[in-house]
C-alpha cells in the first residue's frame, strides 16, 4: 500500500520538479505558492499585483484575460501536479489568481475598499467552501479540478460585492 501523499509541503524534489517549468512557475502563482504557509493568502496577495495592471481595461477585456488565465491555468495546474504527483498540492495557487480575478470585478468601478472586500470574500469562499464549490472541489480533478472551485468562489464573493455595492449606493 502506498503512503499517502502530502499536500501541504514540498520536498526538496517536488520544489525543483515545480521550479523545472514555465507550467510549475504558473501553478504556483510565480512562485507565491511557495510560502511555507497560507500558500492560498499568499497567492491571493500575488494576484493582486496583475489586477493593477488589469484594472485599467475595459469590461470585455478583463473577462478575455480571465478567461486565458483559466485556460493557462488549467494546463499549468495539470502539468505541475503531475510533475508533483499530487493533484491539487497547495502550492498550486494559480487558481486563487483567476478566482480573485473575478471576485475583483464589482470593483473595477468601485471605491478602493471595494478591493479589500472582494479579497476577504474571496478568502472565505475559497477556505469555506459552501455548497456548490465543496462538490467541485470534490469531484474534479487534476487541473481543472484545481481552477473551477476557485472560479465559482470567485464568482460567489464577485455576487455578494456587487449587491453590497448596489445596496449602498
Amino acid at each position: 500500500m502506498n503512503a499517502p501523499v502530502e499536500r501541504k509541503t514540498l520536498t526538496a524534489a517536488q520544489r525543483r520538479a515545480l521550479l523545472a517549468t514555465p507550467a510549475g512557475w504558473i501553478a504556483c502563482g510565480l512562485g507565491s505558492g511557495l510560502a511555507p504557509v497560507a500558500q492560498g493568502t499568499f497567492g491571493s496577495l500575488a494576484a493582486l499585483l496583475p489586477w493593477l495592471l488589469l484594472r485599467g481595461l475595459s469590461l470585455p477585456l478583463n473577462l478575455l484575460v480571465i478567461g486565458l488565465g483559466f485556460v493557462l491555468g488549467v494546463w499549468a495546474c495539470e502539468r505541475a501536479g503531475r510533475a508533483l504527483g499530487v493533484d491539487d498540492h497547495r502550492a498550486l495557487v494559480w487558481d486563487e489568481f483567476v478566482g480573485l480575478w473575478i471576485a475583483l470585478l464589482p470593483a473595477l468601478l468601485a471605491p478602493w475598499w471595494a478591493v479589500l472586500a472582494s479579497f476577504a470574500l474571496f478568502r472565505l469562499f475559497d477556505v469555506w467552501k459552501p455548497w456548490p464549490i465543496r462538490v467541485f472541489d470534490r469531484r474534479l480533478k487534476g487541473g481543472l479540478g484545481v481552477m473551477v472551485d476557485d472560479v465559482v468562489a470567485g464568482a460567489f464573493a464577485a455576487v455578494v460585492l456587487g449587491i453590497a455595492l448596489h445596496f449602498l449606493r
